[in-house]
């Protein structure tokens, strides 16, 4: 049972469970899909529970995106466009935080003032198990409204914070971090973190530089040192380095957490969780070579996922499919689907336009918003390869779910092709594709990346990880470069040219970054705004703190 932190007395209102015990009550979930803003939403959660079995999937616990606390508390129009708990205009029940398809769920904000994150939480509240509070964004609009990891030096802020939703709110609260330099520094941050009532601490096992290029790896034995300092019945999740399944069990054992949170991983690949199928039982969806790996097949990823959006974003039946292509079957359906999209030219340009801007009138919808994006992270390694669907992606969401039915189609026909090929010359012509990796040396441990990629790398029409290049490598290729005072120590002339900061493909390839990037431009401007309020807080906090301890 979870003890009741002793500088956070419990507050009014019915009792609720706390730490340990309210793991337990919602099932000790050990598989957590990461709070992602703009990308971990209902239908994406929908998806990665999907490669669960139905009894089993309620063991997952998700995160919603994070959102911007003051605008949740005081704008309808901002809840409605990205928590849809309930329908417009009415109080059932309908897809965010839904008892039977979306549970157990953690809504998580970003925040800097306990006023605006109560009141936030409190709309939040009746739709999920508990609220999350984000220490852990490192991104310079996070700096610039004074949230998330740029929380860390105020500590007494943070205990406000997590205090305030303990003693006021009805449902627990949580905390996702970052680590600090030195362990001593971690500790009493998480000891902050938990004795201001936080029922369980994540930890992302990064420092707050640690982003981009600059990922590099978690420290896993950070993790550790808190599992092993922390009091025994303290609810720790690990996160980071988790590329693929075999990474959770392996993070387990390392860290000795009680779950393994992931977020890159799932957007690669969002079967990460799920278990593969045995072998001669892969039927259509999951494809293994003759080596014996292998993985989602992307065209069948793709499709659950666009059927999900069809049924509970749209609200329609998603449309009748012919079965998913295996190698022997007859391909002159491939023909004519290419001949029924020559057929359907493209609308004149002013037709477009007037259709382009009805859609930008349509309602928000999260479920539809990160749509492109969520596909540009799935068929990552399959686009890099075929450029013209990569195009065609990149033009799909201006014609909504027709668009992504058109990239569907023509990613169905380039798997089929894939397969023959593979299946024609015995896995040869997969093999002639990677031969350059693994004639590479694995280099050392810690500095090279190629070594992970060899073990990840999987055929284009299989999901898999997006690995990242370590900061030696980035550095090597030019994505990044030295800093100033680095610079400087290397005799490095001030007129020297500055290579330009590029995206380095898991292949070694240098490409250009297609992913959209997206961005809530309501919430930069507020986020804005309240940076310009950041000394007038500090001034509060410095009349109104609470000593951690």
């Amino acid at each position: 049972m979870g003890s009741i932190p002793k500088d956070a007395p419990a507050g009014p209102g019915k009792a609720k469970l706390y730490g340990r015990a309210f793991y337990q009550s919602i099932g000790s979930p050990k598989y957590i899909l990461a709070p992602m803003v703009d990308q971990s939403e209902f239908a994406w959660r929908m998806l990665t529970r999907s490669f669960l079995p139905e009894a089993e999937q309620s063991s997952l616990l998700a995160y919603t995106p994070m959102f911007h606390a003051r605008l949740f508390e005081e704008t309808e129009k901002y809840r409605h466009a990205h928590f849809q708990a309930t329908r417009p205009g009415t109080d059932g029940i309908w897809l965010d935080g839904h008892p039977e398809l979306d549970r157990p769920l953690f809504v998580q904000f970003c925040a800097n003032d306990p006023k605006h994150l109560l009141n936030a939480a409190r709309h939040a509240g009746p739709y999920c198990d508990a609220v999350d509070l984000n220490l852990g964004c490192p991104q310079g609009i996070a700096r610039k409204g004074h949230y998330g990891s740029f929380l860390q030096e105020d500590q007494d802020l943070i205990f406000r914070l997590i205090n305030t939703l303990y003693k006021e709110l009805e449902i627990p609260v949580t905390a996702k971090i970052r680590i600090l330099e030195t362990k001593e520094a971690t500790l009493a941050y998480a000891q902050n973190v938990l004795r201001a009532g936080a029922s369980i601490l994540t930890v992302h096992g990064r420092r707050r530089e640690q982003k981009g290029h600059l990922t590099g790896l978690a420290d896993w034995e950070m993790i550790r040192f808190l599992r092993d300092s922390l009091p025994k019945e303290t609810v720790l999740f690990a996160n980071g380095n988790i590329l693929q399944g075999a990474d959770i069990e392996q993070c387990l054992q390392a860290t000795g957490a009680d779950g393994v949170m992931s977020a890159e991983g799932n957007l690669s690949d969002p079967s990460i969780f799920g278990r593969a199928p045995e072998k001669g039982q892969e039927g259509r969806e999951y494809w293994r070579g003759r080596d014996g790996n292998g993985g989602w097949r992307v065209d069948a990823v793709m499709r659950r996922y666009l059927d999900i959006l069809h049924k509970y974003a749209e609200g329609t039946e998603p449309p009748e499919r012919r079965p998913l292509f295996v190698p022997g079957e007859d391909m002159a359906w491939i023909e004519d689907s290419e001949k029924a999209e020559a057929a359907a030219e493209e609308p004149p340009a002013k037709k477009r336009r007037k259709e382009d801007s009805s859609n930008k009138n349509a309602p928000a919808n999260p479920n539809l918003s990160g749509v492109q994006a969520h596909l540009f992270h799935l068929l990552r390694h399959f686009v890099t390869k075929h450029t013209d669907i990569r195009d065609q992606l990149a033009k799909s969401s201006r014609k909504g779910m027709p668009g992504y039915e058109a990239v569907l189609s023509a990613v169905e026909r380039t798997v089929a092709r894939g397969l023959v090929e593979y299946a024609r010359t015995d896995g040869q012509s997969w093999e002639d594709e990677v031969k350059g990796l693994y004639e590479q040396d694995d280099g050392v441990e810690g500095e090279s990346s190629v070594a992970t990629m060899k073990r990840c790398k999987r055929p284009w029409w299989v999901v898999q990880p997006i690995v990242r290049p370590l900061p030696s490598e980035a550095l090597k290729k030019g994505a990044i470069r030295p800093s100033k005072k680095e610079m400087k120590a290397e005799g490095t002339p001030k007129e020297a040219k500055q290579p330009a900061v590029v995206n380095v493909d898991t292949s070694g390839e240098t490409t250009a970054d297609t992913t959209p990037k997206p961005a809530d431009a309501a919430v930069a401007e507020e986020i804005k705004k309240d940076g310009a309020t950041t000394e007038q807080q500090k001034d509060l906090a410095a009349r109104d703190k609470l000593v951690a301890g």
